[in-house]
């Protein structure tokens, strides 16, 4: 039955390289196509390959997905869990600058560290589907999905305001700038006047809303999407300008406020502010306010609770529609000119930020939704009321609901209903070196000629579209890598490489030195897995219907946003032009907190508390590592690295491998009844039923902590198993061992597969555990049907044993005296009689 290893110690370091030799020898986790199993795909965020190498916050969504994965295996389904490497972008090169080391040395050397690390602990990822974003292979298609988005005139060049980082000296989009700061390096931000590449985001807006309505996303992230998106259904109402010809456009979600607007506020960087000069007599003022708005990000002029500024447009006036009153125009920088029309109408009475700006400039304030009406006067305000109510001070609108006046109002100035959103278009092209190159050519020659061939080159003329018999377009070499202070990429200066010839019409052109962001190639990286070396297509058509969408995608939290949104964008985009076959890329998403240091700090190099997991795995191992960080709290909440944790986990395998290779049969036969010991194999048999199911469910919610906790547990009462000799007791035994073994295959996959050798049938000797069937549980068996029994002598509580509900007295009797603590308590002596209270409660009188 057991191996030559029954009585050997557990060797964490040879058992691991054997089994992860196995693993790749026999390809053990290569997803197939085609098959006629049903697929799941179970994707993970693929790392960016940083200098440091893996730590033990990497470990952690791995591992859970890893875990996910290996149940599925043995649920029956074809499972592709990939790996890929997100090496372009800031991380690398800031390490390339940091190091001296060119970024294409540094992403190899990295790379290789992680692919060491990631097989060191185990995971099952298909290796032979392995990608990297800096692989020409790989961002041939990356260039080839952006001219598909130029073609249909989806991305285009604009001067435009952008937040600039000084350190790393690059242009940020609204989504990497964080509290005022650089999201990677946490430098204050600065404004910049730029071209850029823009992508046009925005007209997917109301598609990407629609989408998470079809999707399983935490509910964090929904909210987040929605509100990055923000949708806003409202009116234009145009204000005249008193002395000019043209009027003031604010859009308005609350066109029922309208008689109620005592002012009007624009952007700083409004348009109009620079058209109305002639008419403004504290210009100065104004200028020197522009100037100073233009120093703070978007972030720090929108915070609540920050003090409002503004100065008055003096000399200039606008008529509100709805009285013909005049009212004064302000600038503040609490108004953001992308939001919007960059200027609102201002009531005081029913918004707060407006609020505290009138209440500091001593402007009027004016209450027009009356939240009890009918009473005839409305109450004196210290905060802006912003619900809803009836009309008062508002004409012949006056007593009607506000809800319906909405729409009363804005027909009455005939103003025009629209929808807005807050989401900005996406700013695309960064002044780095190391990103894709952005395959396009400025021919001068083009530009005048007014042939257009797709909308792209009509939006953005002279822009000339690299032929894709030409792709990639390689990332030259370059001695010197590091940004420049002009904003310039580096490329700008390797003159041979920006001269080109134009594809277009053969004249001299110049190419696009501005790359791509580092959120390009992970826009789409999910599709390529799926069949990561064709040459033809970034993916086969029949291999994309079988595969995608994926199943369950897991990741940071700090990626509900950004990254989540620019890839629901690329596949909406590729669903449309039918090159994907699903609307959205991702059915379930779920996010993981982080692991903190010691006592709750953040892990970083500058506080010296990083965990490199190469010392944990050599010291305690892999599975060990794994149950951990499974094991050290609620997968979705962040928790503190304890170093003394990990040795519970060890101690844990450690009495696995003791209970797994030593027999349990008992060795007390001095005849007494069995029914004691044929109890207590039922309320095993019960518990690991119970833990069959527990175990299943916690692994579909991410409960890891709690699926591990019912392993202990489990484990704990099967140690105190004694069972009867024969064919019976040794079937249980087997089946008792194989069932728990095959619930703690996925968490610590290498012990397990040593321990199931020992255990098999003859045909287990060429399978692996994870190739075995996932356990299935007796529903009848998952309902507890055993209570606490008060064992009482002489009327004093002695024990409380387990027992099954309906026991009878006969059992009671049996079970009772089988106890330690009652026979040490009667010491040989017969009860005179036995009081006994079905299923609560057994009294032994002397």
């Amino acid at each position: 039955m057991y191996s030559s290893c029954m009585f050997s110690k557990y060797n964490h370091q040879k058992i691991e390289k054997k089994w992860q030799k196995e693993w790749e020898k026999q390809k053990l986790y290569q997803a197939k196509f085609p098959s006629k199993k049903p697929k799941y795909y179970v994707l993970i965020e693929f790392p960016y390959p940083s200098g440091d190498g893996l730590h033990v916050g990497h470990v952690r969504s791995y591992t859970a997905m890893d875990i996910v994965a290996r149940k599925r295996r043995m649920e029956g389904f074809n499972v592709l869990y990939p790996i890929g490497w997100d090496a372009f972008g800031l991380p690398t090169e800031n390490y390339a600058i940091k190091t001296q080391t060119h970024p294409k040395i540094v992403t190899k050397k990295n790379t290789d560290t992680f692919r060491r690390q990631l097989k060191l602990l185990g995971f099952s990822f298909d290796w032979d589907r392995e990608i990297n974003t800096t692989n020409p292979a790989y961002y041939k298609w990356t260039q080839w999905i952006f001219l598909k988005l130029f073609e249909q005139g989806l991305a285009y060049k604009a001067r435009t305001t952008i937040n600039w980082c000084p350190k790393d000296k690059i242009g940020l989009a609204n989504e990497e700038v964080v509290g005022g700061v650089c999201e990677r390096c946490g430098t204050a931000v600065e404004k910049r006047e730029k071209e850029q590449w823009m992508l046009r985001i925005t007209a997917y807006a109301e598609k990407l809303l629609k989408g998470l309505e079809t999707v399983d996303y935490i509910p964090e992230a929904k909210v987040q999407q929605q509100n990055w998106i923000g949708k806003s259904e409202g009116a234009l109402i145009q204000f005249p300008i008193s002395n000019f010809q043209f009027p003031i456009e604010v859009f308005t979600t609350r066109a029922d406020t309208l008689f109620g607007a005592t002012y009007l506020v624009l952007a700083p960087e409004h348009e109009l502010v620079q058209k109305l000069e002639s008419g403004v007599t504290n210009y100065g003022e104004v200028k020197k306010y522009i100037t100073d708005a233009k120093q703070k990000t978007d972030m720090e002029r929108t915070t609540d609770g920050k003090e409002k500024t503004g100065v008055e447009l003096k000399g200039i006036t606008a008529i509100n529609p709805a009285n013909q009153k005049e009212i004064p125009v302000w600038i503040s920088d609490y108004v953001l000119s992308g939001y919007g029309t960059g200027a609102i109408m201002a009531v005081p009475a029913h918004d707060a930020r407006d609020f505290t700006f009138a209440k500091k400039f001593d402007l009027p304030i004016c209450i027009v939704v009356c939240p009890h009406y009918p009473e005839k006067t409305c109450p004196i305000l210290d905060i802006a009321y912003e619900g809803e109510g009836h009309m008062v001070d508002s004409g012949q609108f006056d007593g009607m609901p506000s809800k319906e006046a909405k729409n009363a109002i804005a027909k009455f100035v005939h103003a025009n209903m629209t929808t807005q959103f807050k989401l900005h278009d996406w700013v695309f092209s960064r002044q780095r070196y190391w990103g894709e190159p952005i395959p396009l050519v400025y021919c001068e020659n083009c530009a005048t000629s007014h042939k257009y061939k797709s909308k792209g080159e009509e939006l953005n003329q002279g822009w000339i579209p690299v032929s894709e018999n030409n792709l990639p377009i390689e990332l030259p070499n370059v001695k010197s890598y590091t940004p420049t202070d002009t904003g310039e990429s580096p490329l700008a200066n390797m003159a041979s490489w920006v001269k080109t010839t134009c594809p277009r019409c053969g004249g001299s052109a110049r190419r696009e030195t501005d790359v791509m962001p580092n959120w390009a190639g992970s826009s789409w990286y999910f599709l390529r897995y799926v069949d990561p070396k064709n040459k033809k297509a970034f993916a086969d058509k029949k291999k994309l219907k079988y595969w995608t969408p994926v199943d369950w995608y897991n990741g940071g939290m700090e990626h509900t946003v950004l990254h989540l949104l620019y890839s629901r964008f690329w596949q909406q985009f590729l669903h449309d032009l039918k090159l994907a076959p699903t609307s959205e890329p991702y059915k379930k998403r779920t996010s993981h907190g982080l692991i903190l240091g010691a006592g709750g700090i953040k892990m970083s190099k500058s506080k010296g508390n990083v965990i490199n997991p190469d010392e944990v795995v050599r010291q305690f191992g892999a599975d060990a590592l794994r149950l951990y960080e499974m094991f050290i709290g609620p997968f979705d909440q962040h928790v503190a690295w304890d170093p003394h944790g990990i040795i519970g986990t060890k101690r844990f395998l450690e009495r696995v491998w003791k209970f797994v290779l030593n027999s349990k049969l008992s060795r007390f036969h001095r005849g007494l009844s069995a029914k004691p010991e044929q109890f207590k194999n039922k309320k095993v048999e019960l518990l690991l039923h119970q833990t069959i199911k527990k175990v299943s469910d916690d692994i579909e919610n991410l409960r890891m902590n709690t699926a591990v906790s019912a392993l202990m547990i489990l484990l704990n009462e099967m140690e105190k198993l004694e069972i009867s000799p024969g064919v019976t007791g040794m079937k249980f035994e087997i089946d008792c061992k194989k069932k728990f073994l095959l619930l703690l295959a996925p968490f610590a996959p290498h012990i397990a597969d040593e321990l199931w050798r020992t255990l098999g049938e003859k045909s287990a000797n060429t399978q692996s555990i994870h190739t075995q069937l996932w356990p299935k549980f007796d529903k009848k068996k998952t309902q507890t049907d055993t209570c606490g029994l008060v064992v009482q002598v002489n009327g004093k509580v002695r024990a409380v044993i387990d027992a099954s509900t309906g026991i009878s007295q006969n059992e009671a009797e049996s079970l009772a005296l089988f106890d330690q603590h009652i026979i040490k308590t009667l010491d040989g002596k017969k009860p005179r009689r036995v009081i006994y209270v079905t299923g609560k409660l057994i009294n032994f009188v002397l």
